[in-house]
């Protein structure tokens, strides 16, 4: 057994889910390749005296159940699923994808319509469990990211494994700054955005619901935002990758939507009313990730960067947008991505990826790593 697995599911079990005797934990892995985790992670929850429930999926299945899936056949599932999540304590999803594009022929309202189906289930593991999701490293992660298997699992276990404690402790200096913040604006080729983030929570993500991790995120008010915003990375969401997105504003609302498929942008944000508003603004701090994988659990943490998510708000920084949507999508504005500029209330707080006022720079990837 790598020894690099078995302190990533001792992260997972004892920092993130922090799994208590007695508790029930389900595991959750979606793809063959993530067998041997899943092993390790059977071991350390009954080594911190819980109970491991597995459950193991595949995307080919996946797909071949959602070709024909009716709404009775997943309503079944869903209660059954849900059921089983109403017994569980934690809750720790490993992704270990073989094909990000498995998905991309099932029509977008056929997969609106599972995810609208499974919502209570979601609702039931993000209120009442604890519970932390990431990717596994797999042949079709380390294409995406131009590299070996061998290269990318060593960039992965450096990013997964780091001191997440130290972390948390110097974005307590950010959250302060963003809870004191009204005024937003960000700037950058393409991209002049302005928002208010006034009275709305700000939540610190430093490896105890994701890993990796590495972001801050709040709100923006919801009808506060105006400009437009060019994303410079790609965005695989429901199967599809989506490039050069580019989205215009007026007090909170996407009016236009551009990407190499434009008519299927505006047919994902015309899902319901919400998903045409922005749910999410957070900042990417992690000093390992520095380009995109189009694989959104890394790609939001890229050092430099930030997402602005259409769709659903979060409940614990909530401005009031609900819609089955919430499509993280990201900005990087380090200077070999063409740079860019954070203001808060008039005030430069990072450019071209690096902060630059004193009680941020704790957050710059030197001091991180």
């Amino acid at each position: 057994m790598d020894e690099r697995i078995k302190t990533l599911a001792k992260k997972l079990v004892n920092y993130s889910t922090k799994v208590q005797k007695g508790e029930n934990v389900l595991i959750r892995v979606g793809g063959l390749s993530g067998k041997p985790l899943a092993l390790q992670l059977i071991k350390e929850v009954y080594e911190a005296g819980g109970y491991p429930f597995v459950e193991i999926k595949d995307q080919s299945i996946t797909r071949e159940i959602a070709l024909n899936c009716n709404n009775k056949k997943q309503d079944i599932q869903s209660k059954a699923d849900l059921q089983l999540m109403k017994e569980m304590d934690a809750y720790i999803s490993v992704t270990a994808t073989d094909n990000f594009s498995e998905l991309s022929d099932i029509p977008v309202k056929k997969i609106t319509e599972m995810m609208d189906s499974d919502k209570p289930v979601l609702d039931e593991r993000v209120n009442n469990t604890k519970w932390v999701v990431l990717r596994y490293p797999t042949n079709a992660m380390a294409q995406k990211s131009d590299m070996s298997l061998e290269k990318f699992e060593d960039f992965f276990y450096d990013v997964c494994n780091l001191d997440y404690s130290k972390m948390a402790e110097e974005m307590k200096s950010l959250v302060s700054l963003m809870e004191k913040t009204d005024k937003v604006h960000i700037k950058g080729p393409g991209t002049d955005l302005k928002f208010s983030i006034k009275d709305i929570n700000v939540i610190p993500c430093a490896g105890e619901a994701n890993i990796p991790d590495g972001e801050v995120y709040t709100a923006p008010v919801k009808d506060s935002v105006n400009g437009y915003i060019t994303y410079n990375t790609p965005s695989n969401y429901q199967g599809f990758t989506y490039k050069d997105i580019r989205l215009e504003f007026e007090k909170g609302k996407i009016v236009k939507a551009e990407a190499n498929d434009t008519q299927k942008i505006n047919e994902l944000l015309d899902t319901d009313d919400g998903s045409r508003y922005i749910g999410e603004f957070a900042i990417g701090v992690n000093p390992y990730i520095t380009k995109p994988m189009e694989n959104i659990l890394f790609d939001e943490k890229i050092m430099g960067s930030i997402h602005f998510t259409p769709g659903k708000s979060y409940d614990d920084a909530s401005n009031g947008n609900d819609s089955k949507v919430h499509w993280d999508i990201v900005l990087i504005q380090t200077p070999e991505f063409g740079g860019g500029e954070i203001w808060f209330d008039d005030v430069l707080i990072r450019k071209d990826g690096m902060f630059i006022i004193d009680e941020l720079k704790g957050l710059n990837p030197e001091n991180l790593k």
